[in-house]
């Protein structure tokens, strides 16, 4: 960081753009591929592997679908076939096509997505190679439903369990058992000589199985774990009648599992993560310390849970650490990653770092020299428009100027109606990319 901003959001804002610089589909692609003769080595330490770029058949899946394929197409060329779902529209050169799914909830376009990337999959020759540009949001993108559900029933349980606040492997594990490109089918689908999967994380262990539901790794979970899933948070009651048929067949062994380890489609599958929320804290705390004038924490654990739990919980640490003197006088950035969720109890609008935030102004109210920053790295936030919010001692005391309370917005889940009237929304815009959330905390010394 050439110079630190004397405005607290200001220098925020920069450290989010340096941590978003290091997780990009350039940065994840150009950073993971090297030239070798004529071929494309993948990875600088073993187990690393080549792919030959003129027979390569390339599909990008996910949030960076676009740019990862962009970046594919100038450090290793043009495939000799290439095809990008992504949740926004975009322009590839020949010999690309470019298809744009449903997110965060499936979406016709995603059904029809998803067999268009099981036929492209299909289609590789068995002399050839099929190279998986994979990022989170993959799993919505790729929703072609198991015979017997549709898109509609698939849509309404993904919807039940964001709202109930499940975490993202429970999530794509009832997915990987309504819909049919998941769960490693993917690399069942193919005869291609060998499978690459190129992926940037958005999961806090960087799971493959996980990862947009893992269309190329083996699935450890069966339709009994999706059952439990759905029981364990309260809905399985309130899940569409053939979605509850179809996972009980499914434990009854009337329908087909996920491929599990072990099976024969995954000896020729390789992977490489090439980015995830370690990356990019890590170009932020490198960066900040390289300035000097502000010290650096951050070697803290992921970030999970509640959001209102864990911004109230940031707060706390941050303001303890002060008190105690532990700052030695000094400017210092705290850094944190992960994913938290949100259990949805009102009629608001918001996304896990808005709530975050918001539990952290109320927290912060009154304590001055601490600025907090929560966003998403893939440029949104639930079903806004906002990365996320800035918090500081003064945000309730804007919201009511406004005329929005902070702690009833909290108590509705509309941390976005109270920050885009507080003034204090985070907007990124599309990133195209996708690497968990940060959470970025600059906390003055004590006066």
């Amino acid at each position: 960081m050439s110079r630190v901003p004397a405005d607290a959001r200001a220098f925020l804002r920069q450290c989010f753009e340096i941590g978003l610089g290091a997780v990009s589909g350039e940065s994840a692609i150009s950073s993971a591929i090297r030239r070798d003769g004529a071929a494309i080595r993948i990875g600088d330490f073993p187990p690393r592997f080549s792919v030959d770029p003129r027979r390569a058949h390339v599909l990008a899946a996910g949030k960076a679908a676009l740019t990862m394929a962009r970046a594919w197409h100038a450090h290793a060329g043009a495939p000799r076939a290439g095809l990008a779902i992504a949740r926004e529209p975009g322009v590839l050169p020949a010999p690309w096509r470019a298809l744009v799914g449903g997110h965060p909830l499936p979406s016709e376009a995603s059904a029809q997505a998803g067999r268009a990337a099981l036929a492209f999959a299909a289609a590789v020759p068995a002399d050839a190679e099929l190279v998986v540009l994979l990022s989170g949001g993959a799993s919505a993108l790729l929703s072609t439903p198991l015979p017997g559900l549709s898109i509609a029933e698939v849509r309404e349980t993904t919807d039940l369990l964001l709202r109930c606040g499940a975490e993202i492997g429970e999530l794509n594990c009832v997915r990987k058992h309504l819909t049919g490109v998941g769960g490693g089918r993917l690399a069942a689908a193919t005869a291609a000589r060998v499978v690459v999967g190129l992926v940037i994380s958005d999961v806090i262990d960087d799971d493959l199985g996980t990862i947009g539901s893992g269309p190329c790794a083996p699935d450890a979970t069966t339709f009994a774990d999706a059952v439990a899933a759905l029981r364990a948070r309260a809905i399985w009651e309130r899940a569409p009648a053939a979605v509850r048929a179809h996972l009980e067949r499914g434990v009854a062994g009337e329908v087909p599992e996920t491929p599990k380890p072990g099976a024969r489609a995954f000896e020729r599958v390789r992977h490489h993560i090439a980015a995830n929320n370690l990356a990019a804290r890590t170009a932020i705390a490198r960066s900040v310390a390289d300035d000097g004038t502000v010290a650096v924490l951050a070697d803290g654990p992921p970030l999970r849970g509640e959001a209102r739990v864990v911004g109230a919980e940031i707060v706390r640490d941050c303001l303890r650490e002060r008190r105690a003197g532990a700052l030695a006088g000094r400017r210092t950035l705290w850094i944190r990653g992960g994913e938290t969720t949100v259990t949805v109890r009102g009629e608001g609008r918001g996304g896990r770092c808005q709530e975050l935030a918001l539990a952290a102004a109320i927290a912060l109210e009154g304590e001055g020299g601490v600025t907090l920053l929560a966003a998403g790295t893939d440029g949104s936030d639930g079903p806004t428009a906002a990365a996320g919010a800035f918090a500081d001692r003064e945000s309730c005391v804007r919201g009511r100027a406004a005329g929005v309370d902070a702690r009833d917005a909290l108590a509705r889940n509309d941390a976005h109606g109270f920050f885009e009237r507080e003034g204090g929304l985070f907007e990124t815009g599309a990133t195209g990319t996708n690497a968990l959330d940060l959470v970025l905390v600059l906390v003055e010394p004590r006066s």
